[in-house]
């Protein structure tokens, strides 16, 4: 079924096709949940990992493509799941579904994914498609699965023409949680599970949920904190009235710009307040577009569980210029040219010299790109919790 050439003409056997903006038709074998889904297509360079990815929120409105060629071993369960709201819509793999044989696994992949309504497509020449998002930029798509075979072609790219696109896109209003949540959950032990947070005498984090996922809460109830979590449109006065030693600012999809016409105000004015401040992906973008930065949206992103930051700027003492292995998901980055006076750059990409960090001077706040709570390294960056807990008091 893999080809290097992706060919218009339907093979007798498929049963799964995406179909991109510019009319280009790639087919499989579809797995999962049936019916189609539109997206933006990207690629993750992860071994492993796949049940968070496509539970991420970050991942909302997107396609991911595995460069793995083998996904399924590790099977699924319900301990690693990131949130219960949208994540990845589909996912794009070289082989067949791999049968699980991992002793934590409860469900086989492609029915866990059929499960939560998403759509899986195998078959398919990943490096392929791979080469064609880095030389192209992320095309959207829609990805479709029909066991009987019918596909309407015209219509799937009409489907993926008219789809704007995460440029200009405010995703973090539409994975949000409803309401306020005290977070209770410990960080997870092997044979124990995930235990129960302490919340006597720590210091009060309020997180802003732009689309969070769960491990973020228990690495700062692990570095110490209590913590609890507001949905993204909380306005200053509802969060000041929590009484909080810090504010946490969450991952989340779609455009800093488009989430920050709400969100960098209140941001703003916590700076001004010298509230200590601590941002991840999305919240790291909207910490910079607050105190003065631009985003730009990216070529292809940053997707995967092994790409390499170095710590540059002063601060470091002898850890200057030491290296993290990081995980990353972003497809839009704050432009490093465009920071103001007062406003460090912490760390870099060593992939393409990239924005990873920031630090503005005078407050404590700070943020970094990449995702600290999902164990690369596999502990490079805990100690990011650790510095703004400590913060706290």
């Amino acid at each position: 079924m893999a080809s290097a050439a992706f060919n218009p003409a339907q093979p007798k056997e498929a049963t799964g096709c995406l179909v991109l903006a510019d009319g280009t038709v790639i087919w499989g074998r579809g797995f999962g949940a049936t019916g189609h889904a539109v997206g933006e297509v990207c690629f993750n360079t992860a071994m492993t990992g796949y049940q968070e990815v496509m539970t991420d929120p970050s991942y909302a409105a997107q396609i991911v493509t595995f460069t793995f060629p083998h996904i399924g071993n590790v099977g699924a369960n319900p301990e690693d799941i990131e949130s219960k709201v949208e994540g990845a819509v589909g996912c794009v793999v070289r082989e067949p579904i791999t049968p699980a044989s991992n002793f934590r696994s409860t469900q086989e992949f492609s029915d866990w994914m059929k499960a939560q309504g998403k759509i899986g497509l195998s078959g398919v020449d990943t490096r392929a498609l791979t080469r064609l998002i880095r030389k192209s930029g992320a095309p959207n798509a829609v990805i479709m699965h029909e066991p009987n075979g019918g596909f309407d072609i015209p219509e799937l790219i009409k489907r993926a023409q008219e789809w704007p696109g995460l440029e200009g896109m405010d995703l973090a209003k539409r994975v949000t949680r409803e309401k306020q949540e005290d977070w209770g959950g410990g960080y997870w032990r092997l044979g124990h599970g995930y235990g129960r947070a302490d919340w006597n005498n720590k210091p009060h984090v309020v997180a802003v949920d732009y689309g969070s996922k769960d491990n973020i809460f228990r690495n700062l109830v692990k570095a110490g904190a209590k913590v609890t979590v507001v949905p993204a449109k909380t306005s200053l006065e509802d969060i000041l009235a929590l009484d909080p030693d810090g504010v946490f600012l969450s991952n989340g999809p779609g455009d800093p710009a488009a989430t920050g016409e709400y969100a960098v105000p209140v941001i703003k004015a916590l700076l001004e307040r010298d509230m200590p401040l601590f941002g991840i992906c999305l919240g790291h973008q909207m910490l910079a577009l607050a105190a003065g930065a631009k985003t730009t949206k990216m070529h292809q992103g940053h997707r995967g569980a092994n790409h390499p930051v170095q710590r540059v700027g002063e601060g470091w003492g002898e850890t200057q210029g030491l290296v993290e292995i990081t995980s990353m998901n972003h497809g839009f980055a704050v432009d490093a040219d465009t920071l103001p006076e007062g406003v460090e750059q912490t760390h870099v990409s060593l992939f393409d010299g990239s924005n990873c960090g920031i630090a503005i001077s005078g407050k404590k706040a700070f943020g970094v790109q990449y995702h600290p709570e999902a164990s690369p390294g596999p502990q490079d960056s805990f100690y990011l919790f650790q510095k703004f807990v400590g913060m706290l008091g």
